[in-house]
């Protein structure tokens, strides 16, 4: 018998070499998958920690990038309009993005991953049917990967790489390592939508508390409106924001206040309520989106104002049921991201509170008005029965003792008393005739209180409260035919003060003593040359009507001055 190593075969050396470099390179592969995945996981769990969804998505592109060792990123975000509404690449530099200028849109093949949300990789771009090129100053790029990111079955974006380093071509494990980071992407950003949606949620319920208790504590409504403007324009992120009010029976909306990009293009507009941007959310009494408000069809009436806007929503402060009190629009730059469904639902929502609010305050105030008026009822009645009647006690007591006087210089003195208390008593039954003043329609609280109303509504297309004095027996002594020119004379005046003047203050005066009086006077820019005559013809013809004068004059000091006299029948 033999020995072993007469009976086998020597295994030849080459052999063994390659069977070693096969093992090793097994062990390599394997070393790869094995840190491959490690890498995986760890890039799940690093975009798993971000809250803040511009972080969150930052992070995938930065990890997909990563793990593909590619040489250029991106992630791009579907909007409704089924383009891409946001764009964030990695491995360009700001500079490179600036000379490349707009990022892209969703045409070509990043399109064609929206119209066909598939796994896509290309050897070359260029030999796809939808690539049509890169635009100047763009790197050049050949190979290309790209994966949907899906949330909750619906397509939130795509994950798009390009040039793998080494110059080779993406395969299908790249695929499939990219693939499952855009399934925990999803994740990802899901939870930080979730985060996102909860947080704005408890900023509209603080901006409605504030507003809610800003109204309750007896604010001023233009104070609560500029609240209502700054909280929205804040939590939604807006370039420009716009309150509008309906016009009583006029089927009109008026701008009350405007604050933002175009502002004064908007600001003291008169709009029709058909043919306006928020006259149809005043007339649905829903919520009104648009996608870019420059060029949207509904908007039919009024001047251009849309220039440098995009997307644009308006919603009413109210409900049909319980009365419309307004309009809130909200705009964001062209180019800006839409206002997606989040975003909008709750802001409806903000608006209904803030409207109950309103009312709540419009119920106090109407209490607050009650209780004065019980007030007046009482000094009224105290004055007639105390105060008259011992005047008049007084007089017939002077009267009576005059026949007991010899001196005819004391007489005399002691008879122009009388007549002086008989003067003061005329003027206190005056004035509990204004305390008891009850009558129905417009001018149920009197001239002053009238003229006091004109001041306010007059105070947002001014943007200020104009300053007000008032003197004599306006709630008595002026007939209603007189108070309803002089409350004709100032909405006219201070009207014309909004929209020409340009003035920082108005100051009123009104007076009521053998002839009435309005004055009016701003520090705005004056008469232009020939004057407006339309509006103050209207004024002279009033004042000519009741047998008055009108003069408009240049104030020394800058500005305009209105007077507007007529006389009081029986002074």
């Amino acid at each position: 018998m033999g020995s072993a190593s007469e009976g086998s075969a020597p295994v030849p050396k080459l052999q063994l070499d390659e069977l070693l470099d096969e093992l090793q390179a097994r062990l390599d592969a394997a070393r790869g998958t094995r840190d491959r995945v490690h890498n995986l996981l760890e890039a799940v769990l690093a975009v798993g920690r971000d809250l803040e969804l511009s972080q969150a998505l930052q992070h995938i592109v930065e990890a997909a990038v990563t793990l593909v060792d590619a040489e250029y990123g991106a992630l791009g975000v579907i909007g409704e309009d089924q383009r891409l509404s946001q764009f964030i690449p990695v491995g360009v530099t700001d500079d490179q993005v600036k000379l490349i200028g707009d990022l892209p849109s969703g045409h070509g093949i990043l399109g064609e991953l929206i119209r066909r949300p598939e796994p896509l990789r290309l050897s070359r771009i260029s030999d796809h049917p939808a690539s049509y090129g890169f635009p100047a100053n763009h790197p050049p790029m050949r190979s290309f990967l790209g994966v949907p990111i899906r949330i909750r079955g619906k397509v939130f974006g795509n994950l798009y790489l390009t040039e793998r380093r080494g110059g080779g071509d993406f395969d299908a494990e790249d695929e499939s390592v990219l693939a499952t980071l855009a399934v925990a992407a999803g994740v990802a950003i899901d939870n930080a939508r979730l985060y996102a949606r909860a947080r704005q949620r408890q900023r509209w319920l603080q901006a409605s508390a504030e507003i809610t208790s800003s109204l309750l504590s007896g604010s001023a409504e233009q104070e609560v409106l500029d609240l209502l403007l700054a909280r929205a324009t804040e939590i939604a992120g807006a370039d420009l924001a716009v309150v509008a009010m309906p016009l009583p029976g006029a089927g009109e909306l008026e701008v009350r206040i405007a604050v933002g990009l175009g502002e004064d293009e908007h600001r003291g507009l008169v709009l029709p309520v058909d043919g306006s941007f928020m006259g149809t959310a005043l007339r649905t009494g829903g919520l009104v989106v648009s996608p870019d408000v420059q060029h949207d069809p509904r908007i039919t009436a009024g001047p251009p104002r849309w220039r440098g806007l995009g997307p644009a929503l308006a919603v009413p402060v109210g409900t049909a049921e319980r009365g419309i009190r307004g309009v809130l629009l909200l705009a964001r730059a062209a180019g800006a991201p839409l206002f997606e469904e989040d975003e909008s639902v709750p802001l409806l929502g903000f608006a209904g509170q803030a409207a109950v609010a309103m009312e709540l305050a419009e119920r106090r105030r109407d209490s607050e008005q009650i209780a004065m008026l019980q007030e007046r009822d009482r000094i009224a009645r105290d004055l007639h029965d105390l105060a008259i009647q011992r005047l008049f006690a007084t007089g017939m007591t002077l009267q009576g003792a005059t026949r007991f006087i010899e001196h005819p210089e004391a007489t005399d003195r002691v008879l122009r008393a009388i007549d002086d208390l008989d003067e003061t008593a005329k003027t206190i039954r005056a004035t509990i005739f204004g305390l008891r003043l009850r009558e129905k329609g417009p001018a149920a609280a009197g001239l002053r209180s009238r003229v006091v109303e004109v001041l306010e509504r007059a105070a947002r297309p001014l943007g200020f409260a104009p300053a007000l004095r008032m003197s004599g027996l306006l709630d008595v002594t002026v007939p209603p035919e007189v108070a309803d020119a002089v409350i004709a004379v100032l909405e006219e005046a201070l009207s014309n003060a909004a929209r020409h003047a340009r003035a920082s203050t108005v100051d009123v005066t009104v007076t009521a003593g053998e002839e009435l009086t309005v004055t009016v006077s701003d520090d705005g820019v004056g008469l232009p040359e020939g004057g407006r005559r339309s509006g103050l013809a209207n004024l002279a013809d009033r004042a000519t009507a009741l047998g008055g004068t009108f003069a408009a004059r240049a104030r020394q000091e800058g500005g305009t001055e209105l007077v507007w006299r007529v006389p009081l029948p029986g002074v």
